[in-house]
This record gives structure tokens, C-alpha cells and sequence, in this order.
């Protein structure tokens, strides 16, 4: 054991600390310092001391002897020569050299007459009184204490809790040691047997790991303050490896490994063969159960259920019977996880058995885990299907319930939006009697591979009622759709005639308002009768032609209201736009046609003036010798003023109303272009009536 700079034991009543110090003499011999108090001291518990202390160094450290520092600062001389006297009879061939340590005012010399130096033969040992200043001539400075002024740093508890633990670590190791010998020898000198319990004398009195542990702490310790220091040291000098205790720790650690090692080995060999004997137990229990009352739960299940609800209540009974197959498969778990454990550390005579049990546990879970997945499989597929054909059943009643609805749309987007949504409902079902043939056909898959529910017997199962529930609920199901896309094909004919319908009452209703903005046009815009004879020809062109257009446009109304009326009639209803825009249609048609005529009219006047007024005008700017009449200057005039008189006048409408063409200022521009030709016509008139009045006055001049 590695002890601190200085080893002191505390020793009750009276208090005295003896200590073999890690310090040397000059001969590397130890030094032990015994320190003395005022109070009495017993020589016996110094003596017991004193034995202890000297046990713990070994022979060779021995020989080379103790230089023993007595302390007497703080006792009396009596005591300090009992004590140096004492030490002849406790070691006197161990002891070289005894530093008697003297107070500042030294003893009487009445009790100091004992002279130590002329006892030296007889004491075995040289004695020196010295003061406390003065050790240091016999004992170098680092290797005292610093109570006699040394450097030596010593933690006096310290030691004695590790060297209280050391004397324990000792203890229950050596007994340790002959428990497990004992055990250890008494298991190999006798044959296994299995049917021996563990009772109390197998079990050590110490547990093995705890004194284990204290023992690596310990040495972990000595290790630490051998090479480090104790704490809060600045210099450490190494005590002789004979003082440390460090050998005799590691030499017990080691005899206590090699025997707990060994104790381990028994333990291990009972505990084995006592849970192979559990695992071949709980073996029998789970291949037993599972091909006893399990199997016997499964065969009774063979049913899919014929409808949703019926299919959830044998799933919920199957899960009850995986609930409980799941308690026994867990045990199946466990035992071959400690059957491998087994395998791979057990010996050659157990492989065999092991093997054996784990194939035969592994065959009986496999083939019930396979039954029950199978099972759960085919439940899960019967509910799938079940669901879809729930679903489908529910879309075609939805189907049916819109097919025989009455439809009252409110126009052709409504018509059509409900054409739409009746395509995506057929759709939608055609999509789910599919789904509903692959699952049904996956259930009768599974229906047709499904195996014996018994290991290596052939038992037949009815599956015949399964599987004509199967095909009855698609033939169904495919007989319901059949039926609703026969009146799908109904509904969207109906459906169309209607967009149709529809379609012919918005166009009939768009002509109404085309002619409607052809009239607006005619009043508002065609206004101009044209600056000359050749224009008002175009005007008159154009005119025909807008009027061609509005007639167009009337005819096409007319013909969608005829349409409509047969559509009608196919879908016996009444329209509820088709009377109110015909008699619309009449209307705007009476009233365009009543204005093309009055502006075709006053188009004529027009051309038929300019064509007059430009023949009168033309034949004045050539100064033509012919003459013209007087009548046509007359019928110029009357067609003007007719014209002019027509402007003024708004077209009346059948109803009785009245409309003028163009704005005021677009007709006061057009009677001020008449008025201008009139006046023209008139200036020529007039140079013509003088030319005739002149004319007959040149000649009787000239005759």
C-alpha cells in the first residue's frame, strides 16, 4: 500500500500519533517519530502501536534500520525515558539512532542525570537530545515534517481512511476467497445435477463484484498518490516498495479474479441447465396451445360476412384471436432469443436438443402466423369489397334518384352544367363497378387458395356460399348500372333538346336585339342624302344593302322561333321566352321597315333633285345656246322644297310613335345643302330669262 509523506495512528486515551514517515535517514533507513503529550501515556497502547507500525515494512526495509524521532517538546522527562527505554524491549535490532526532541528550556538537570550515551551498549541504539532547530544535523530538511521545520507534507487522516480501507479490503477478500475455493471445488468435485437447487451455501457471504470494485479503487488510489502525490503537495519522495501495499492488492485482485472467474463458470453451468429445463417447458406449452385450442379457433373461421357491418364483426373476432395468438408468440419470441443464446455459448450435448426444440417451436409459430395473416388478408379483402359495393349501391341510388327527378332549368349553362354533372356521376360509377370486379375477382382469388386450416389433414371448406355471394352482388350491381345508364341515354337526349331549346330562344332573342341596334343605326347614322347625284347613287346602294342585312336578320329570328316552337312541342313544354320575342321581333321588324322606306324615299327625292339641279347647272357652266325650260326649272324648285318640307316631318311608327332621323344639326346641314342648289338653280334661271329678253333687241338693232 502507498501511504502519504508520514503514516501516524491515532491511539484513545491518551492521544498519540506514532509515525513512520516517508522520510529517510541519511542511511535510507525509515523514520519513526513518536510525538509525546503532557497527559500520562500508556506504554501498552505504544507498544501496540508500535507492532503494528513495525509489521507494515518488510524485512529488507527492516535491516536497514529506523532512526525514531521522539517528540518530548510537550512531555515530561520521565515519560520521554520510559518511552526510550521501552524501545530496547519493542526493536531494539530495528532501531539505529533515537532523536529525542528537547523542549526550549530544557529538563532539570536532577532528572536528566540518565546519561543515554554511556547506556548505548547496553540499550542496543544511540540516543541524542536534541532541540527541534537543531534535527536537521542528523535528518535532512526533506525528509521531516513541518513540525520540526521539515518539507515533508503528510495528511495523517487520509492515511488512516485508506489504510482502514485496505485492512477491510483485506478481510473480506481472504474470506472471498475461501468461500469461492470452497464452492468452486465442490462443483467440480461432483457430477451436474439438474435437480439440485441453489440454496444459501452456493451463495459467498460477500458479493464478489462489490470487493471487486472496492479493490480496483483502492489500487486505483495507490496507483494515483504513488505517482502523483497526495493533494495539495508541491514535493513527494517515494516511500520503499516494501511500505507500499500496493503488491498485496494486486496480488489478492488477481487470486480473487481467477476464483470469481471460476464461480462464474459454476453459476453459468446451473443457470444454463436450469433454463434449458424452463425453455423446454415453456416449449411444450406454446406448440400444445397453438396446435390445440388455436388451431381449433382458426378452422372455425371460414366466413367473410355479406355485408360491411358483417365483415367488421369477423375482423374484430379475428383480432381477438391474434390477441391472444400474440401472448404466445411473444413467449416464442423470447424462447428463441435464449435458445440462440443458448446455442451459441452451450456445449456440443445441448446443440443437439436445442436445434430440435427450436426448429420444432419455429415450424408450429410459422405455420399459425401464416394461417392468421391469411386470414386477416382475406377478411381485409372481404371488407374492401364490401365497402366498395356499399359505395357503388349508394352512387347508383343517387344516379337513379337525379334520372327521376323533374328538370327545370333555368337556362342553357344550367341545362348543360346538369348534363355535366350526370356524365361525371356515370363515370363515376363505371369506375366503381370496375374497382368492384377487381376486388371481387382478388376475393374469389383468395377464396380459391385459401388452405387447410389443420396441419397435414385435408379438410374441405365450404366455400361455395362465399363465393356465390360474390358473383350475386356484381351481377347485381352490374344489372342496377345497366338499368341507369339506359335512362342516362334518355335524360341526355331530353337534355340536349333542351340546351337546344335554349339555344334557339337566346339567338331568337340576340336577332330581336340585332335588328333593335340595325334601327338605332338607321336613325341615328344614315342621315346624309348626299352632295350630288352621284353620291346620294351610293347612299342609295348602301341603303339596299343595310336593308338586306335587316332582313336577313328578321328571317333567322323567324326561323328560331319556328325551332323552338318543335322543340316544344318534342319536349312538351312551354318556352318561357319564345311568346314574348316574336310579337318583339313584329315589332322592331314593322318599325325598320316603315324608316328603310321613309329613307329610301327621301333618298330618291334627292337623287332626283341633284340629277335635276346638275343638268340645269351643267348646261349653264358649258354656256350651252339651248335654252331650258321653264317647267323644269319649276318641277327643280318642287322637288327641293318637297324634300326640304320631308326633312321636317319624323317617322311615324305603327304604334303611333314618332322618331326623327339623325339630330337637328345633322338635318338643318342637310336642308342648308338643298337650299344652296336651290339658289343656284335660281341664279340660272334668272341669266337665262335675260338672255332672252336681250336677245330680240340685237336683232332689231342688227336689221
Amino acid at each position: 500500500m502507498q501511504f502519504s509523506r508520514n503514516v501516524h495512528l491515532c491511539l484513545n486515551p491518551p492521544m498519540l500519533f506514532d509515525t513512520v514517515s516517508g522520510g529517510k535517514d541519511r542511511r535510507s533507513g525509515l523514520i519513526l517519530t513518536i510525538p509525546l503529550c503532557s497527559e500520562q501515556t500508556s506504554m501498552e497502547e505504544l507498544s501496540t502501536t508500535l507492532d503494528y507500525l513495525l509489521s507494515i515494512p518488510s524485512e529488507k526495509c527492516k535491516a536497514r534500520g529506523f532512526t525514531v524521532i521522539v517528540d518530548g517538546r510537550k512531555s515530561q522527562w520521565n515519560i520521554v525515558k520510559t518511552v526510550v527505554l521501552m524501545l530496547q524491549n519493542v526493536i531494539p535490532a530495528e532501531v539505529s539512532l533515537v532523536c529525542v526532541v528537547k523542549p526550549d528550556e530544557f529538563w532539570d538537570k536532577k532528572v536528566t542525570h540518565f546519561c543515554f550515551w554511556k547506556e548505548k551498549d547496553r540499550l542496543g541504539f544511540e540516543v541524542i537530545l536534541v532541540s527541534a532547530n537543531k534535527l536537521t544535523r542528523y535528518i535532512e530538511p526533506c525528509q521531516l515534517t513541518d513540525e520540526f521545520g521539515g518539507s515533508l507534507v503528510y495528511d495523517h487522516m487520509d492515511w488512516l481512511n485508506k489504510r482502514l480501507v485496505f485492512e477491510k479490503f483485506t478481510k473480506e477478500s481472504t474470506s472471498l476467497l475461501d468461500e469461492l475455493a470452497v464452492i468452486n471445488e465442490s462443483e467440480a468435485g461432483s457430477q451436474p445435477d439438474k435437480d439440485r437447487p441453489l440454496d444459501g451455501n452456493f451463495l459467498p457471504s460477500f458479493d464478489p463484484e462489490t470487493v471487486l470494485q472496492t479493490g480496483h479503487e483502492l489500487l486505483s488510489e495507490l496507483q494515483q498518490r504513488r505517482f502523483n502525490g497526495s493533494e495539495g503537495s508541491t514535493a513527494w519522495s517515494p516511500m520503499d516498495d516494501e511500505l507500499l501495499a500496493q503488491p498485496q492488492v494486486m496480488k489478492l485482485l488477481d487470486s480473487l479474479r481467477e476464483q470469481y472467474t471460476k464461480y462464474q463458470e459454476v453459476c453459468r453451468q446451473r443457470s444454463k441447465r436450469t433454463q434449458l429445463e424452463e425453455i423446454q417447458t415453456k416449449v411444450m406449452q406454446v406448440v400444445n396451445w397453438l396446435e390445440g385450442p388455436g388451431t381449433e379457433q382458426l378452422r372455425t373461421q371460414w366466413g367473410i360476412g355479406d355485408s360491411t357491418r358483417a365483415s367488421q364483426a369477423l375482423q374484430q373476432k379475428h383480432e381477438e384471436i391474434e390477441s391472444q395468438h400474440s401472448e404466445w408468440f411473444a413467449v416464442y419470441v423470447e424462447l428463441n432469443q435464449q435458445m440462440a443464446a443458448l446455442l451459441s455459448a452451450g456445449d456440443e450435448e445441448d446443440l443437439a436438443e436445442l436445434k430440435s426444440l427450436q426448429q420444432q417451436l419455429s415450424d408450429v409459430c410459422y405455420r399459425q402466423a401464416s394461417q392468421l395473416e391469411f386470414r386477416q388478408n382475406l377478411l381485409q379483402s372481404a371488407h374492401e369489397f364490401h365497402g366498395t359495393a356499399q359505395d357503388l349501391s349508394q352512387q347508383l341510388d343517387g344516379l337513379l334518384g337525379m334520372l327521376c327527378a323533374d328538370v327545370t332549368p333555368t337556362d342553357g349553362a344550367a341545362v348543360q352544367q346538369t348534363l355535366k354533372h350526370l356524365e361525371e356521376k356515370l363515370k363515376s360509377v363505371e369506375g366503381a363497378l370496375q374497382g368492384l370486379r377487381e376486388k371481387g375477382q382478388i376475393l374469389l382469388d383468395q377464396i380459391s387458395n385459401q388452405t387447410s386450416w389443420s396441419y397435414g389433414k385435408d379438410i374441405v371448406i365450404k366455400n361455395k356460399e362465399n363465393i356465390d355471394h360474390i358473383q350475386s352482388v356484381m351481377e347485381d350491381m352490374q344489372l342496377r348500372k345497366q338499368r341507369c345508364e339506359d335512362m342516362v341515354d334518355v335524360r341526355r337526349l331530353k337534355m340536349l333538346q333542351m340546351v337546344q331549346l335554349f339555344k334557339c330562344e337566346e339567338d331568337a332573342t340576340q336577332a330581336v336585339e340585332w335588328l333593335g341596334e340595325l334601327l338605332d343605326a338607321l336613325l341615328k347614322t344614315h342621315v346624309r342624302l348626299g352632295d350630288d347625284a352621284q353620291e346620294t347613287k351610293i347612299l342609295l346602294e348602301k341603303h339596299k344593302k343595310f336593308v338586306d342585312v335587316a332582313q336577313s336578320t328578321y328571317d333567322y329570328g323567324r326561323q328560331l322561333l319556328q325551332a323552338t316552337v318543335v322543340l316544344c312541342q318534342s319536349l312538351r313544354c312551354t318556352t318561357r321566352s319564345s311568346g314574348d320575342t316574336l310579337p318583339r321581333l313584329n315589332r322592331v321588324w314593322k318599325q325598320f321597315s316603315v324608316t328603310s322606306e321613309e329613307r329610301l324615299q327621301r333618298l330618291e327625292m334627292a337623287s332626283a333633285f341633284h340629277t335635276a339641279a346638275e343638268k340645269i347647272l351643267t348646261g349653264c357652266s358649258e354656256q350651252s345656246e339651248t335654252s331650258v325650260d321653264l317647267e323644269v326649272y319649276e318641277e327643280v324648285e318642287a322637288v327641293g322644297k318637297s324634300l326640304l318640307d320631308r326633312l321636317t316631318v319624323p317617322v311615324i311608327f305603327p304604334d303611333g310613335s314618332e322618331q326623327y332621323f339623325g339630330s337637328p344639326s345633322d338635318m338643318a346641314s342637310s336642308a342648308e345643302h338643298i337650299r344652296d342648289r336651290i339658289k343656284l338653280v335660281e341664279v340660272r334661271r334668272l341669266q337665262q330669262e335675260e338672255v332672252e329678253v336681250e336677245a330680240p333687241c340685237y336683232l332689231v338693232t342688227c336689221i
